[in-house]
């Protein structure tokens, strides 16, 4: 199981998610890194300090409909960090574009997709092992933009998904970032059901612990998005590393 620490980017600077009430976000607050918000400081401490290889990127701003933090991605990708890059990604254009600006996998979400076509387009553009799909939820309903033209449940978006072409899929329930509730254990072995071995499960929301961490991977997950947990200490470097240790 791989920690994937997370970066949520609002405005410059690193917020803390909960409950994906995005206007109430404010500058995180991390054991990890001094000054509050500061992007740049905490990606430098997830790559030194906790040891990892890569990290998952929100560009919030841009998941809302303004331009993408182009600039600050860059500076980002700079730290060694491999970066997993939610910026509302649906044209191949957006997606080559956010590639260019260091992205090494872009994510594209399912609240900000219009169609599986334009994901097996951004496949086709990008390459499958550089598409990682996100079927963002809601309180275990998934999250669909005004106008898209697909609906149903979890699995079923999820499929439809698989046969776009992506290479991985993240689960993520929004209700769940920052509440400690733990991950949708259900969900996640449904779904590792649900696709072929090649096919990468990642999760995040709620994740709590390495006891988490490991009920996920037995439940067929690869790699975890943590955030809290890292900022508050429950989950340090030896955590880390044990876990990177039992998936080699």
């Amino acid at each position: 199981m791989r920690v994937i620490p997370v970066l949520d980017l609002k405005g410059g600077q690193a917020v803390l998610a909960r409950g994906g009430r995005r206007d109430e976000y404010r500058p995180v607050r991390s054991v990890l890194a001094p000054t509050p918000g500061d992007a740049r400081a905490l990606a430098q401490a997830y790559r030194r300090t906790l040891g990892c290889e890569e990290a998952y990127v929100a560009d919030l701003d841009a998941i809302a409909g303004g331009t993408p933090q182009r600039e600050l991605l860059t500076t980002l990708a700079a730290s060694g960090l491999r970066l997993l890059v939610d910026a509302g990604v649906a044209t191949p254009a957006a997606a080559l574009d956010l590639r260019a600006a260091g992205a090494d996998r872009v994510v594209v979400g399912l609240e900000t997709l219009p169609s599986f076509d334009a994901l097996a387009a951004i496949v086709r553009a990008c390459g499958r092992d550089r598409v990682v799909f996100s079927l963002d939820l809601m309180d275990g309903h998934p999250l669909t933009r005004a106008g898209a033209t697909h609906d149903g449940e979890p699995l079923a978006v999820a499929a439809a998904a698989l046969r776009a072409g992506a290479g991985a899929v993240l689960v993520l329930d929004l209700a769940r970032i920052g509440s400690a509730r733990g991950p949708d254990l259900e969900l996640v072995e449904a779904l590792s059901r649900l696709g072929a071995e090649e096919v990468e499960l990642l999760a995040g929301g709620g994740i709590r612990s390495v006891h988490d961490l490991r009920l996920l991977a037995a439940a067929g997950c690869r790699g975890a998005l943590v955030g809290s947990a890292l900022h508050e200490g429950g989950i340090d470097a030896a955590g880390v590393a044990d876990q990177d240790r039992a998936s080699r």
